[in-house]
């Protein structure tokens, strides 16, 4: 199915509507962005960055970029599609908040669902590898805590593996807008974690409360076993992670002389809907 770019940017100085102008959106104050030729657009302010290049670095978006390319992750994007196609209706206006390079938007345009697209990372290097695999769809940077996108715009927020900002997603969504969550479970990548950390965290007790204004519509846990049968896939997924940095020398020592892995996927979806209040 056919996208459309996604048009109902805010200005993340003063929060006014922003417009397309060829190469840069504006707003009736005055502040411009100009677009870069990879076809995104840069709305995080410096004032609100936190380091000088904030986010995933270039060596990490090209690691996941191998690794989901070989479809090591697609029951994951089947699952996420299949969720959507089931309770979202008629022309959606999608927002994933922490798009990474895009894969998950790019799997969903092989839906049958009709799609206006807005991709969003903190990571410059993330968005850049996005807008250059898909040039129809919207790319931002910019920050979850802040959105540039205007209120009560939305159809549908992704949070896949990323940070939740409720009251943000809240606040871009329509009322009765979806937002599905993917966070990993107990047992995910338990084999590699195993072997980089000297013992792993208790599991979690519990489940966490509603965010406040959404209810339950669906969830469901995903589980398979993944083979990885090459030192590279391996050193891919090390680097697409967090674990590389939390990892002892010892432990990335281990993970790098394996030559093949056997993993546990495991990971819970969960739709949750806007009320309408």
């Amino acid at each position: 199915m056919p996208t459309l770019p996604f048009q109902a940017l805010r200005c993340p100085i003063d929060g006014s509507a922003l417009t397309r102008h060829d190469k840069s959106w504006r707003c009736e104050t005055g502040h411009s962005y100009d677009v870069a030729r990879e076809g995104y657009v840069h709305l995080l302010p410096v004032q609100n960055k936190r380091s000088k290049d904030p986010g995933d670095s270039k060596e990490m978006v090209a690691a996941r970029r191998r690794f989901l390319s070989a479809g090591h992750y697609a029951p994951i994007a089947q699952a996420l599609a299949e969720v959507l196609t089931s309770h979202a209706h008629g022309q959606l206006s999608c927002l994933d908040a922490g798009c990474g390079e895009g894969y998950y938007l790019r799997a969903l345009q092989g839906t049958t669902l009709p799609l206006s697209i807005v991709g969003l990372d903190i990571s410059k290097w993330a968005v850049q590898a996005a807008a250059k695999l898909d040039k129809t769809s919207t790319w931002v940077v910019g920050s979850n805590a802040n959105l540039p996108v205007v209120s009560a715009t939305l159809d549908c927020v992704l949070c896949l593996f990323g940070f939740p900002m409720y009251a943000e997603f809240a606040r871009v969504l329509k009322p009765g807008g979806l937002l599905v969550q993917i966070d990993t479970g107990e047992d995910h990548l338990r084999e590699l974690r195993e072997i980089i950390y000297p013992s792993l965290k208790p599991p979690r007790e519990g489940e966490p409360p509603l965010p406040e204004g959404f209810s339950l519509v669906e969830e469901r846990a995903l589980d398979f076993t993944l083979e990885l049968e090459s030192r590279e896939a391996i050193a891919d997924l090390l680097v697409m992670t967090p674990h590389l940095y939390r990892a002892s020398q010892a432990g990335r020592e281990s993970a790098a002389a394996l030559e093949q892995l056997t993993l546990s996927i495991d990971v819970r979806i969960k739709c949750l809907r806007r009320s309408s209040v």
